[in-house]
C-alpha cells in the first residue's frame, strides 16, 4: 500500500535531506487527478514525471453531492496507472491526498476503497489542511512570505494567512472553479454579487500581498505572458501591482473562451474557467485590497513535501539549492562555484546581498554552460536562466543571470528577452561577472591551481590582474584580451602583475612549489607593469 501520509512524513523527517531521492505526490482533486515525481534537492525539488487526468470528480458533487459514476472510473483507471508507473520506478516515498470533491461526496468510502484495492491509501484533507498545506507550497517558494494565499481548485476556495512562522486560520469556501461555472449558470446577472456574498463571510484579514495558487490562476499568469509578448516565461512569480491586477482582472473577465482556448499553453478546460475566476479575482482584489498580486506554481503538492522537511533544509536558500543541484548533474561542485564566484568578487562586487546570491547562481550555471557544444551554450544556458523553474527569483533576477552568461560567452550585446526584464546597470553588472568568469576560465583552462596563483582586484580606477611568478606562463594574448574586455566594461583601466610566488599563501603556509620560469618579462606583455 502506498501514499500513507504519517508514515512517509516521518520516513522524510528522518531521511537526513539526501538529495537524491525521488518523492511522488498523487493529488486527487476536483478537477483533475495528478501524479507528480520529483527529485533533486528536497528544499528545491524538480520535477521528474508529471501527469494529470481530467477525471473530474467534482462535477457529481456538485450536481448532487455524490460522485458520479464515470468520474470514478476514470479516477480509478488514472490511479491504477499511476500505480503501475511507480512501482515501475521504484518510488516508494509517496504521498495521496485527496481534496474537496473527495472530502464532501458522500460516497467518499466507496471511492477511498476503491483506491485502496489499487494499492493507494489517500488522506482526505480537510478544508484547514488544505489550506495550510498550499500556503506551506507558497512560504516554500518564496522564503519570508507574508500575506494572502488563495488556492483556487475545481471544488473550493482555500483562503489563508501566511505570516513569518508559517499559515494562520485558514479556511475553504465552496467557490471552485466547477461551482463558478454552476454559480453563473444559475443567476448570470447576479453572479458577481454572489461571490462577494460568500467572501464576505470569510474572516481573513487585509494584506499587502495576495499570492493564487492553482491551476486556474497559473493559467491566468500564461496568459498574462503571453499578453506582454513573452509567450515563453516561467507563470511561478509573476507580481503584478493592485492596480494592474485590478485591469488586468476586468479585461480577463470579458475575453472570450474561444480566443483563449487557441492560446498554446492554455487549455480547453482552463480556458472556459478563466474569465469566471477572473470575476471571482475582481471580487477579492475588492475585498483584501492587496498592493501586489504574486502567482505561484508551488501549492499544495509542494506544501505537502516542505511542511516535512527538517528545520535547517527548510532554512536553506531555495535559488542556491537549485542551482547546485543542477550544477552537479553538469560536473559543478557547489565548492568549486563559491570559489570562482569568490575569485570574480574582488573586482566585480555585488551591490546587495541579494545580488551576492545571485552571483553564486550565476557563476554555477555559467560553469555547468561549459559542458555543453560551444556553439550551442550561451542560447541553452540563457534558456536555463530565464526560463527554467527557479523559485525565490525575480524577473530581473532571471535577467542579470542571463546576463552573466552572456558575458562569460562575450557576446557582446545582449537578446531582446534579457534587455526588457531588468534595469541596465544590473544587467551591465552581470555581464562584467561573465567578462571576470571568462577572464579566469580561459586564464589556466579552469583549473584550480589558477584559482589559487592568481588574484583579480579593482583599486583606484584600476583593474589589476595578479599571477604568481611560478604561474606566470599563463599569460598570453587571449589573457590581454580578456583582461581589457572586462576592464573597458568597468570603465576603468586594466593591468598585469607577476607577484612572488608567496603573495597568496596564507600565513605560516608554505608558497607552492615553484616550477621553472618562463621567463616572461614586462616587455612581452604590454598590459604587464
Amino acid at each position: 500500500m502506498i501514499g500513507s501520509w504519517q508514515g512517509r512524513q516521518g520516513a522524510r523527517r528522518g531521511g537526513g535531506g539526501a538529495d537524491d531521492g525521488r518523492r511522488a505526490i498523487i493529488d486527487i482533486g476536483s478537477n483533475t487527478v495528478r501524479l507528480v515525481i520529483y527529485g533533486g534537492s528536497p528544499r528545491a525539488p524538480i520535477i521528474l514525471f508529471n501527469e494529470k487526468v481530467a477525471a473530474q470528480l467534482g462535477l457529481g458533487v456538485t450536481r448532487n453531492g455524490s460522485l458520479a459514476d464515470e468520474n470514478i472510473a476514470m479516477a480509478m483507471r488514472a490511479l491504477a496507472r499511476f500505480r503501475l508507473i511507480l512501482d515501475d520506478w521504484g518510488v516508494r516515498d509517496v504521498e495521496a491526498v485527496a481534496t474537496a470533491a473527495v472530502r464532501e461526496a458522500a460516497n467518499r468510502d466507496r471511492f477511498l476503497a476503491e483506491a485502496g484495492q489499487i494499492g493507494i491509501a489517500a488522506r482526505v484533507l480537510s478544508g484547514r489542511e488544505e489550506a495550510d498545506l498550499s500556503a506551506w507550497g507558497v512560504a516554500g517558494a518564496f522564503p519570508g512570505a507574508d500575506g494572502i494565499v488563495a488556492d483556487l481548485g475545481g471544488g473550493s476556495l482555500e483562503l489563508v494567512r501566511l505570516a513569518a512562522d508559517g499559515p494562520h486560520a485558514g479556511l475553504s469556501l465552496p467557490l471552485g472553479t466547477l461551482r463558478l461555472a454552476a454559480l453563473k449558470k444559475r443567476d448570470a446577472a447576479n453572479y458577481r454579487a454572489a461571490l462577494a456574498t460568500q467572501l464576505k463571510k470569510a474572516e481573513v484579514a487585509k494584506a499587502a500581498d495576495l499570492y493564487l495558487v492553482g491551476g486556474t490562476w497559473r493559467a491566468m499568469a500564461v496568459h498574462a505572458h503571453a499578453a506582454a509578448g513573452r509567450p515563453r516565461a516561467d507563470p511561478h512569480g509573476l507580481t503584478m501591482t493592485g492596480a494592474e491586477a485590478r485591469h488586468f482582472a476586468a479585461a480577463l473577465a470579458k475575453a472570450p473562451v474561444q480566443r483563449l482556448s487557441q492560446e498554446p499553453r492554455i487549455t480547453a478546460m482552463r480556458a472556459a474557467s478563466l474569465p469566471d475566476a477572473a470575476v471571482l479575482l475582481q471580487v477579492l482584489l475588492k475585498r483584501l485590497e492587496p498592493q501586489r498580486l504574486i502567482f505561484s506554481s508551488w501549492g499544495l503538492r509542494e506544501g505537502v513535501l516542505y511542511a516535512a522537511l527538517p528545520p535547517a533544509i527548510q532554512a536553506q536558500d531555495p535559488l542556491l539549492a537549485g542551482t547546485i543541484a543542477f550544477g552537479k548533474q553538469h560536473g559543478v561542485t557547489p565548492v568549486f562555484a563559491a570559489r570562482v564566484a569568490g575569485w570574480t568578487a574582488r573586482a566585480t562586487r555585488a551591490a546587495t546581498s541579494d545580488q551576492a546570491r545571485l552571483r553564486q547562481a550565476a557563476v554555477t550555471l555559467a560553469l555547468a554552460a561549459m559542458q555543453v557544444e560551444p556553439n550551442l551554450r550561451v542560447q541553452h544556458a540563457v534558456n536555463w536562466a530565464l526560463y527554467k523553474r527557479w523559485v525565490a527569483i525575480t524577473e530581473a533576477e532571471r535577467a542579470m543571470i542571463a546576463a552573466t552568461i552572456c558575458g562569460n560567452g562575450a557576446t557582446g550585446d545582449l537578446p531582446p528577452a534579457v534587455l526588457d526584464r531588468a534595469p541596465r546597470d544590473d544587467l551591465e553588472r552581470g555581464y562584467a561577472w561573465g567578462l571576470a568568469i571568462r577572464l579566469w576560465r580561459r586564464l589556466g583552462g579552469g583549473s584550480t591551481q589558477s584559482l589559487e596563483a592568481t588574484r583579480l582586484v579593482c583599486e583606484e580606477g584600476r583593474l589589476v590582474l595578479q599571477v604568481c611568478a611560478h604561474h606566470a606562463a599563463l599569460i598570453g594574448p587571449a589573457t590581454e584580451k580578456d583582461l581589457r574586455l572586462l576592464a573597458g566594461r568597468l570603465g576603468v583601466t586594466g593591468g598585469i602583475e607577476v607577484v612572488p610566488d608567496d603573495t597568496f599563501a596564507a600565513p605560516g603556509t608554505a608558497s607552492p612549489p615553484q616550477p621553472e620560469r618562463s621567463g616572461l618579462t614586462a616587455a612581452s606583455s604590454p598590459l604587464l607593469r
